[in-house]
C-alpha cells in the first residue's frame, strides 16, 4: 500500500504548487478557525482549492483545530454548515465541543482528530473512533515502537496519520501558552507569535546581591533555549511505509512555495522509489535535496529513541547559507517570464525544480531582460510584490515551476 503524501497549503497558489510537485492531498485552514490564521487562505480560496483538487483527483483536509471559547461557536456552526456543502475530504479538529458541532452540522464530512489532541495510545484512538472520528493524527512525541503497536492492533477502518517533516513545537503536541503569556497571541487560537524561536539574554543573580545580573552563555544573537530543530524522517521512511501508515504529513502552512516544492518533491520520489525498489532505497539522495532548503538543523526527534537529546536548535538562527528561492515561472516562451523572489544577476548559478524529477536542472544566468522595456539588464532586485523579469532557460518549462538560486561564496562568507 502506498501512503498518502499530505502537504500544507497556506493559500490556493501554494496548494497548486503542492499538487504540481507530487502531493496526494493538502491540508488548509479556514480564515479564522485553524491554528495558522496568518496563512493566506481566505474562505473563497478554500472553496477554490477544494474544487480544483477534486477536479484533478486530489484531496483537501480542512483544519478547524482551535480550542474554542463559547463565543466562537456561532462562527464554528456557520463554518461547519459551509463545509457540509463544500465537501472536503476531512475536517481536522481537536476540541471535543468542535467535534460535536461537526457531527451535527457537517455529518457527511469525515473527522480527522488533530495532533493537538495529544493522541499517544491505541486507547486514545479508540475513544475518538467511538466519538465519530475516522482518522487519528498522532502526536509527534511517539516513538516507532508505539506507532507499530497501534498499527498492528487498530481496527482496519481506522486511519493513522503522522508527521514526517517540518517544525517541531517546544510544547507537547503544540499545546503552548508561551506566546499567549508573552504577547497575548494564543497559539491555541491560531495566532502564535513563535516566542520559542526568539533569542533570549539569560542572567544569573546572586540572592545576596540583588540587581547584579551576570550574563550566561550568550552570543551576539542571545540564546535560543526553547527552539527545536526540524523533524526529518527521510531515513526512517521505509519503516514507516512498511507499517502501512495511511498518511505522511509535511508541516508548514506558512512556508514558501519554494520550500513546498523542494520538500514535497523529495518525499514524493522517496516514497515512490521505495515502493518500486525497496532493496535499493538510498535516503541520502533525497536528504541532499532537503538540505538545500532547510533553515534549521534536522532531527528524528523521539522516533528512534525516547532518550534522544539532539532536538534543540540553540543557535536560533533561521537561514540557509547555500541556497534561496530564486523565482517562479509565470509564462514560458522564447524568453521566459519569471516572478523574482530574491536578487538575480548575470552569472548566478540556478537550479530548475522539475516536477516528477528528483535531480534539478542546473544552469547559469547568461542574459536578463527588463519585463517592461525588454532592455537587457545585469541584475534585478525585488522592489514590489510580484516583480517580474525575462530570462532564457535551458529547457522547456511550465507555469509555476520553481527556480532555486545558489548563493556565491562571497555571500555565504558575509552571512
Amino acid at each position: 500500500m502506498k501512503p498518502e503524501l499530505l502537504a500544507p497549503a497556506g493559500s490556493f497558489e501554494k496548494a497548486r504548487i503542492a499538487f504540481l510537485y507530487g502531493a496526494d492531498a493538502v491540508y488548509a485552514g479556514t480564515s479564522s478557525l485553524s491554528l495558522r490564521t496568518r496563512a493566506d487562505m481566505q474562505n473563497d480560496d478554500l472553496e477554490k482549492t477544494i474544487k480544483y483538487a477534486h477536479e484533478i483527483g486530489k484531496k483537501v483536509y480542512v483544519t478547524l483545530n482551535i480550542f474554542a471559547w463559547d463565543e466562537k461557536y456561532e462562527e464554528i456552526i456557520a463554518m461547519a454548515k459551509k463545509l457540509e456543502i463544500l465537501k472536503p475530504d476531512g475536517i481536522i479538529a481537536a476540541d471535543g465541543g468542535v467535534i460535536d458541532v461537526l457531527k451535527e452540522y457537517a455529518p457527511s464530512v469525515p473527522i480527522n482528530v488533530s495532533t493537538q489532541a495529544n493522541i499517544v495510545s491505541l486507547h486514545d484512538c479508540e475513544f475518538w473512533r467511538k466519538n465519530g472520528a475516522k482518522r487519528m493524527i498522532l502526536a509527534r512525541e511517539m516513538n516507532k515502537e508505539q506507532l507499530r503497536y497501534i498499527m498492528e492492533n487498530k481496527p482496519k477502518d481506522m486511519e493513522i496519520e503522522i508527521f514526517i517533516h517540518g517544525a517541531i513545537c517546544f510544547a507537547f503536541s503544540g499545546r503552548c501558552f508561551l506566546s499567549d503569556f508573552m504577547t497575548c497571541r494564543s497559539a491555541n487560537l491560531g495566532d502564535c507569535a513563535q516566542s520559542c524561536r526568539w533569542s533570549y539574554n539569560l542572567y544569573a543573580e546572586e540572592k545576596n546581591n540583588p540587581g547584579e545580573l551576570m550574563p550566561i552563555e550568550t552570543n551576539e544573537y542571545g540564546t535560543s533555549i526553547f527552539s527545536s530543530k526540524d523533524l526529518c524522517l527521510i531515513k526512517e521512511l521505509p519503516e514507516i511505509i512498511d507499517m502501512k501508515v495511511d498518511s505522511l504529513k509535511i508541516e508548514g502552512r506558512l512556508k514558501t512555495e519554494y520550500y513546498l516544492a523542494s520538500v514535497i518533491n523529495a518525499y514524493r520520489h522517496a516514497i515512490d522509489d521505495y515502493i518500486d525498489n525497496p532493496k535499493n532505497y538510498n535516503y541520502e539522495k533525497y536528504l541532499k535535496e532537503l538540505e538545500k532548503v532547510k533553515t534549521r538543523d534536522l532531527t528524528t526527534f523521539y522516533f528512534n529513541d525516547r532518550n534522544n537529546k539532539d532536538i534543540q536548535e540553540y543557535a536560533g538562527r533561521q537561514y540557509n547559507d547555500k541556497y534561496e528561492f530564486g523565482a517562479k515561472i509565470i509564462e514560458n516562451d522564447s524568453k521566459s517570464i519569471l516572478e523574482i523572489k530574491n536578487k538575480l544577476k548575470i552569472g548566478d548559478e540556478m537550479e530548475i525544480l522539475v516536477p516528477q524529477q528528483l535531480e534539478p536542472i542546473k544552469f547559469k544566468i547568461e542574459q536578463l531582460w527588463d519585463y517592461e522595456t525588454n532592455e537587457e539588464i545585469d541584475a534585478i532586485s525585488p522592489g514590489v510584490k510580484g516583480q517580474k523579469v525575462k530570462m532564457k532557460l535551458p529547457i522547456k518549462c511550465e507555469k509555476d515551476w520553481i527556480l532555486r538560486r545558489k548563493k556565491s561564496e562571497e555571500e555565504r562568507k558575509n552571512v
